[in-house]
């Protein structure tokens, strides 16, 4: 078994890695991290969304579950020359997120609900405002689960794509250099193969965090090494933790 040295994490660096878990795994394991986005978010144009046939002035209220969805929702009413009534309601994923509104309206002065960062929660919020006629700004990429429960509600919406996800350029990166890759969303383990279509996994070993990610692993036909979360590692860099910790004690065996 190699032993790994050198750790290839597909999200962007923290702002202070010696306040995150990874600070620990580098000084206990005697490990390189390297930090790297495998994705980016670009917004569609105006066009493209009329394609869709989707109308902002249908709708008298909006959800928005992330800074990247309140962004987009009022790029797109402006190039649409959509003037957003202030009669319009807002349901944000998070109290953050409704803050973040200030960047495009005046806070106090309109409709404003927020959840604690779990979908359900906002559901109780708009399950009490069933009357209302829903618009969801979204990614090509979204969590099913969410537009399961508005439809399980009966709720009065539509889908609105403003964003996508696409692989970010790699070509700086020399894949060959690491000894663990690890991965967080199907996006990731797509943009790897993108970048990379020669890609060979050979001894590298591979990490993949929740079952959507694990399944785009196997049918990308490479072999998952590493799975997270797990019932003693709830989190990918215990489960990190837990890998090296076994490994490290299998070499000294070997020896």
């Amino acid at each position: 078994m190699k032993r790994v040295k050198k750790i290839l994490i597909s999200q962007p660096k923290p702002a202070d890695i010696e306040k995150t878990p990874y600070s620990d795994i580098i000084a206990k394991h005697n490990v390189k991290i390297h930090f790297e986005k495998f994705i980016k978010i670009e917004g569609i144009s105006s066009q493209e969304f009329r394609r869709s046939k989707v109308s902002f002035s249908d709708h008298t209220a909006v959800i928005l579950t992330s800074r990247q969805a309140v962004d987009h929702y009022f790029r797109m009413a402006k190039e649409l020359r959509c003037e957003i009534p202030d009669k319009m309601k807002y349901f944000c994923i998070s109290e953050s997120t409704a803050f973040y509104l200030q960047k495009y309206i005046q806070y106090r002065k309109r409709k404003i609900f927020f959840g604690n960062q779990k979908f359900i929660e906002l559901m109780d919020l708009i399950k009490k405002n069933a009357g209302e006629k829903f618009l969801v700004p979204s990614s090509n990429i979204h969590k099913q689960s969410m537009f399961d429960q508005l439809d399980k509600a009966g709720i009065n919406y539509v889908k609105a794509v403003l964003y996508k996800t696409v692989s970010a350029d790699l070509s700086h990166l020399n894949i060959d250099d690491f000894d663990l890759l690890v991965f967080f969303s199907p996006a990731g383990i797509k943009s790897l193969m993108d970048n990379f279509p020669d890609f060979k996994q050979g001894d590298k070993l591979i990490g993949a965090f929740g079952a959507t990610t694990q399944k785009a692993v196997k049918e990308a036909g490479l072999t998952l090494n590493l799975p997270a979360p797990t019932q003693t590692a709830p989190s990918m860099t215990m489960a990190i933790d837990q890998f090296l910790t076994k490994q490290a004690k299998e070499l000294r065996k070997k020896k």
